[in-house]
This record gives C-alpha cells, structure tokens and sequence, in this order.
C-alpha cells in the first residue's frame, strides 16, 4: 500500500536534469516505465498519445539534425508556442525559473554566447541517452487530447522518478517537428507537443540541483463553500 507520506515524497523531491550520463536506461525498465505511463488517465479512455522513444543511432542521428535545422532557421512547430505570450506573474516565474537554471552553470546575463550554448544544449537532449516525442493525431481542437498527453507526461516522469531516474520536458524540441518527423519516418497527421529526455542524472553537474519552487495555494486555488 502506497501512503500519503510516500506520494508526497515522490511528488515533491521530483526535479528536471539538465545533464545525463551516458548510460542507457535497460530494456527492461524502460518497458516497465512506460507500462506505468500507459496507465495515465485520459478523455473517455481515449488514450490519444503516440509515443517515440528515440535511442542509440536513432537518437544520435536526431541531435545532428536538430542543430542543422535551428541554424537554417527552420522552425516548423505544430503548435503556436510564444513565450512573449507569458504576462505578469506568469513571466515573472518563467524568468525567475530562467535566471535560476542560469545561474546554476554560472552562466552571466550579458554573457550571449554561453546563453546560446545552454539553449543548444537542448538539441542534443542534454546528453540523455533517450528522449521520449509525445505525438497525437488531430481531434478536433487538440485541448483534450492536449491535456491526456500531458498527464502521460507527469505520469512517465513520476515513474523515472520512482525508479532513480531522472527526465526534463522540452517545449523547445516541438519547434522541430517537421524535422523530427522526416529523420524519423513519422507521418504528417501526427502531431508533436513536446519531448522527454531521460536517464541516470548526472550527480556531479550543477545544473540538477536548481531549485525554483513554487507558488502559494492562494495563487492558484479558489474554494467555493
């Protein structure tokens, strides 16, 4: 029986990595992590997502790709993604959040060319082994199916959690979808959200112990009695 202490313990010391080692996540585990993703929840069990898990040749065949295409300038998201989009004290955290991670690899404000290398950083998967590409097929508005994938997600990085792994969601990589999809063979109806690097976390790297918490309940919940 699972207590509350336990869930807790697991939800809340969950963290991203920003660096991997090297080492391969066994066939085994990997099957059984994905099996406790497979049980996530979703619109009338409709069970939309459509998961890539990219390894090996694979995946270094795809961090030689994704750099090409980021300095051609060929952005081909699925989705709109702008984070000028982001007001208030919604950017107030994704800068907060930014600054720390920044910070953490000791990376200066005005210094531009490390800022770059730590973006690029993302195309090669932060030198995780494995980088899992959530697709869906078109439904109608995406929203459901958009919000089914996403509790995938939590679930899969739950999972790695548990079993002393380590993942970090990445917006950026749905920047590249057409890239993805032709390096990879993935049909055109499929629709990428977003990728999952995932590993062993690196424990000498500093930028897997960065800490941005998060905001009061009175943020972001409103009772009705």
């Amino acid at each position: 029986m699972i207590t509350p202490a336990d869930f807790q313990e697991l939800v809340r010391t969950r963290r991203v990595a920003r660096q991997f080692l090297p080492t391969p996540v066994d066939s085994e585990l990997l099957v059984a992590l994905l099996l406790d993703a497979q049980h996530s929840p979703s619109n009338c069990n409709t069970q939309p997502w459509v998961v890539h898990i990219v390894s090996g040749a694979a995946r270094d065949l795809l961090s030689n790709a994704l750099p090409a295409a980021d300095e051609r300038g060929d952005l081909t998201p699925d989705f709109e993604f702008d984070m000028q989009s982001y007001t208030g004290v919604h950017a107030q955290r994704a800068q907060f959040s930014g600054r720390a991670c920044y910070e953490a690899i000791n990376v200066a404000r005005d210094d531009q060319q490390g800022r770059l290398a730590a973006m690029q950083h993302n195309l090669s998967f932060f030198d995780a082994p494995h980088v899992a590409l959530l697709f869906m097929p078109h439904i109608h508005d995406y929203v459901r199916s958009a919000s089914d994938v996403g509790m995938y997600a939590q679930t899969f990085l739950l999972s790695l959690h548990a079993r002393g792994l380590a993942g970090i969601p990445q917006t950026l990589l749905g920047l590249y979808a057409r890239t993805i999809r032709e390096v990879l063979g993935i049909r055109e109806e499929m629709k990428l959200m977003f990728g999952i690097s995932f590993g062993y976390a690196d424990p000498q790297s500093l930028a897997n112990f960065v800490a941005v918490g998060r905001a009061p309940l009175s943020e972001s919940v409103i009772q009705h009695c």
